[in-house]
């Protein structure tokens, strides 16, 4: 008897009974502004999760046995009791990694997670020199970033991450970022730059030329296996040849957020209702939005690759990232913005409505006119985020 088998990616392809991991914003709350930030973070939104109901996630999660959640923001240091809750969901069998500009990682910081077997930590570092990085990631941030990477290899961590979102102003320097990364015995991390959030205003001026697409690859291919990538350029594959991973969209299948306010959303990259399945705080939890939530399901059905089945590469590139045609405006059944073999520049060109992501949290930085405040040195903040996110904070 001939017994059928099938590959790992088709059956990721169905969807799981739980994500392998997923990603979980804790708080809008961000010291930076950085131009393409996915989450447009910068201000905490007053409903976010409580200490309590962070824990109750935590405890579905370890009954699911989700191997890990990755954690990010807005800073999720900032957040008062991040600490709290790194400890609850690693004795909780739940694996911790946390994306972080550094901004908290003190030497006292990093001896206590590197003692944290559990515990996986991605500095944020978007240029090779202070010039790249502060131009989109703000004044400083180049500094606090390596600072970070020193704290943590003084304090003997192993396997952290240095990660980068490529720009068409970075991709000369891969070669620089691995220099980098090997200094401070970190592993390199190259994640796809997304219109979502701020990153909607800026993706013209910042993503990748097509040459540099063609040097990425070719760098990916001569590195991948010993960088990592988050399956972040499957749509590279349309260059001839499958990179190391999955090259899957994973959006509802195997991966999804939850943001600050308990809303679960099919992809990190895809914050707008469209795309959004449920609440945490609804009743069933997490599990019950993950397992019967209709978009989910529907994710989940045989996809139609609609002009894309035609082209010999619609096998390894699937046509390409659901979030980054979403917001640029192109139908979700059809070629990737930055398909490598052009077919999505005439949709580019003839694009019209272009969706914005749901919610703003920037910083608010300019006003048209003087606004008069008064402050009460008496009262005390609700919470340090209130007034600023590193309030009280012991930075140094």
């Amino acid at each position: 008897m001939t017994v059928k088998s099938e590959r790992l990616v088709d059956l990721f392809e169905h969807g799981l009974d739980a994500p392998i991991c997923l990603t979980w914003e804790l708080t809008y709350a961000c010291n930076l502004s950085c131009t393409h930030c996915l989450s447009s973070s910068g201000r905490r939104d007053p409903r976010e999760l409580s200490t309590a109901e962070a824990k109750a996630v935590i405890d579905e999660l370890e009954a699911m046995q989700v191997f890990y959640v990755n954690i990010g923001g807005g800073e999720p240091t900032v957040r008062p009791d991040f600490w709290e809750l790194l400890d609850y969901a690693t004795a909780h069998h739940v694996g911790v990694k946390f994306s972080t500009n550094g901004v908290r990682i003190t030497p006292q910081f990093a001896r206590r997670l590197a003692a944290n077997d559990y515990v996986d930590v991605q500095i944020s570092l978007d240029g090779a020199t202070a010039e790249v990085n502060d131009a989109v990631r703000g004044h400083g941030s180049y500094d606090t970033a390596l600072r970070a990477l020193a704290h943590l290899a003084d304090a003997g961590m192993k396997n952290f991450k240095l990660s980068v979102v490529c720009t068409r102003h970075n991709i000369p320097q891969l070669d620089a970022f691995r220099e980098i990364a090997d200094r401070y015995g970190a592993q390199l991390r190259l994640t796809r730059l997304r219109p979502s959030g701020r990153g909607a205003d800026v993706w013209d001026e910042l993503h990748p030329l097509p040459g540099q697409q063609r040097e990425l690859y070719d760098w990916l291919v001569a590195h991948g296996e010993t960088v990592l990538t988050g399956d972040s350029f499957f749509h590279l594959s349309a260059f001839g040849g499958a990179l190391p991973g999955l090259n899957l969209c994973g959006a509802g299948r195997v991966v999804c957020l939850i943001d600050p306010v308990g809303d679960v959303y099919a992809c990190p990259f895809a914050i707008h209702d469209e795309f959004l399945a449920g609440n945490v705080r609804d009743e069933g939890g997490f599990a019950e939005v993950w397992r019967h939530s209709e978009l989910f399901l529907g994710l989940r059905e045989p996809q139609q690759g609609g002009a894309c089945t035609s082209c010999s590469f619609y096998d390894t590139c699937k046509g390409g990232c659901m979030a980054a045609k979403f917001f640029t405006g192109l139908p979700l059944d059809g070629p990737d913005p930055e398909c490598v073999q052009s077919h999505g520049e005439s949709l580019l060109a003839d694009r019209r409505d272009i969706p914005k992501p749901s919610g703003d949290h920037s910083h608010r930085t300019t006003a048209s006119r003087p606004v008069p405040v008064t402050i009460s040195p008496s009262r005390p903040p609700v919470s340090p985020c209130d007034e600023s996110p590193l309030a009280g904070a012991p930075v140094r």
